[in-house]
């Protein structure tokens, strides 16, 4: 093929690993090539982990090899080539100068700041762009647009249970949910308990090969002053290794995921959990691999239905509506700050110096090794930074930055919409706002903590329930009609004045750090 023939420049973005990708189907390796960039921009754009910077470029160096061991071109731009280009715009106009193809291609990526800046590059350049409609999720964003139009409660359980019934996932020949429910969260909320989580098989590793330990070495070296670590890396960067992964999680831990899956305890947050975001997200798993195997594994009498149907909703439920929910709200939904917070995050949350146990342990393991699981996330980490006042995009940047299975279009809706009620209820109905209470309910933190969750105030009290009633304080007006915190706005109400002002006085300084 010589460097004027192309017939297509089919881009594959970072997070578009998949070997079955619709902008492949009829790739004729006489006339069409693939182009990958690794940019430094998107090594940068925000302050990233380096075991997230090394997850992408190894896992996107792994995929680059399989494609062209299946016989297919792929133009490559290394970060450690001698003159890289800084952007993705740049890549791709550099190869359209190059190989004067006669259209560029590329599947929805997972960003709108990609999007536009792949669309205003192939403009610039007069080439046609077509864009496709990423087959990799169960639904089109045609499909949630047809949804959400005209409708009047809009909520992701209405829409799961679309979903459900479109797929015949865990629904009978009559359209019937599988047990009876389409919804066993209630079932799912069960703490540890005194005793713990017990006994729990470990999640596979990895051990890097060269390609990876390549990586490793750029990474360390490049991005010397990124934050985290690479010690102990053994991720799943491969198709092959992802597949395992899968099956290791359907073997060894689908079983007793369901009914704890919102419990903590110290020093682990893979527990029962799947740990298969990352891979799912970058697309070297399918959802449909990931449902299909839960699945089959209920069927054959090895995983009970709570836990498999909270696995689903997981995936065909929240995944796929938070995407839909992205595509057909931005780029308005990014500049959303429905509580007017405009607070900088604590800077423990890059370091993890803290004397709070809980936050304490999660950072400095989300450092270590860039995963924490949702309730973590939510009502732990995104819980003090809600109650704090952090400036709602600047939270969905740390969580970008640091968390390995973090992509533009999932990590908006959570973390501005879910877990900063930034939206003002699109995602959420309420805030995600509890005392210290439900962290010490769910978890063993308060055990070793110097902090009292039961203590709002004095050198004990517990800084989530000092800012808990703090932020119920500032909100009360905005929240005195929502029905889903009728009780909590009325425990506000029972506050001693002389009480109130002490917390709001200590909560005062809380945020000033």
């Amino acid at each position: 093929m010589t460097e004027k023939t192309l017939r297509n420049l089919i881009v594959v973005c970072g997070d578009q690993l998949d070997e079955d990708s619709v902008a492949l189907d009829g790739f004729d390796p006489e006339r069409d090539a693939i182009l990958m960039t690794e940019a430094l921009d998107e090594a940068t754009y925000v302050w990233q982990s380096k075991r997230r910077i090394a997850v992408f470029f190894a896992a996107m160096r792994h995929f680059r090899d399989a494609q062209r061991r299946a016989g297919r071109t792929v133009l490559y731009n290394a970060i450690d080539d001698e003159a890289p280009p800084e952007t993705l715009a740049a890549g791709l106009k550099a190869a359209i100068a190059r190989h004067d193809p006669e259209r560029v291609v590329m599947v929805q990526p997972g960003d709108w700041r990609v999007r536009a800046a792949l669309e205003g590059a192939a403009g610039e350049t007069g080439v046609p762009l077509s864009t496709l409609e990423d087959g990799h999720f169960y639904a089109g964003i045609p499909d949630f647009e047809a949804f959400a139009d005209g409708r009047k409660r809009f909520i992701m359980e209405d829409f799961y249970r679309m979903m459900r019934k479109r797929t015949g996932l865990l629904v009978d020949d009559e359209g019937k949910p599988e047990g009876g429910a389409w919804n066993f969260d209630k079932d799912n909320r069960k703490s540890f308990g005194k005793r713990g989580p017990g006994l729990i098989t470990p999640r596979a590793q990895y051990q890097p090969d060269p390609v990876t330990r390549d990586v490793l070495r750029l990474v360390g070296t490049r991005f010397a002053d990124a934050p985290g670590t690479l010690d102990d890396f053994a991720e799943p960067v491969t198709r092959a290794d992802a597949l395992h992964a899968l099956d290791d999680f359907i073997a060894n831990r689908l079983r007793d995921f369901g009914t704890h899956q919102d419990a903590m305890w110290e020093g682990s947050s893979t527990l029962n959990h799947s740990r298969l975001s990352v891979v799912l997200n970058l697309k070297l798993i399918s959802p449909r691999e990931a449902c299909d195997a839960a699945i089959a594994a209920h069927d054959a009498g090895a995983a009970p239905l709570n836990a498999v149907e909270g696995f689903l909703r997981q995936i065909l439920g929240w995944r796929e509506w938070v995407r839909g929910l992205y595509w057909t709200r931005m780029p308005e939904y990014a500049e959303l700050n429905a509580l007017d917070a405009t607070l900088d995050l604590p800077d423990f949350f890059w370091t993890g110096e803290t004397d709070m146990a809980c936050l304490h342990d999660m950072i400095t393991r989300l450092l270590r090794t860039g995963y924490a699981h949702h309730i973590e996330r939510l009502m732990g980490m995104g819980l003090y930074l809600l109650m704090h006042g952090a400036r709602p995009y600047a939270t969905h940047d740390w969580h970008m930055g640091l968390y390995l299975d973090a992509i533009d279009w999932v990590s908006l809706p959570n973390m501005l919409g879910m877990s900063q009620h930034g939206d003002g209820g699109i995602v959420g109905t309420k805030p995600y706002c509890a005392s210290g209470a439900y962290i010490d309910r769910m978890s063993n933190y308060c055990d070793t903590c110097r902090f009292d969750p039961k203590q709002s105030t004095g050198d004990s009290a517990c800084p989530f329930t000092t800012l808990y009633w703090d932020f119920l304080a500032r909100h009360e007006q905005r929240f005195e009609d929502n029905r889903r915190m009728v009780l909590q706005v009325r425990n506000l109400h029972r506050k001693d004045a002389a009480d109130l002002r002490a917390i709001r006085e200590k909560a005062g300084k809380l945020r000033s750090v």
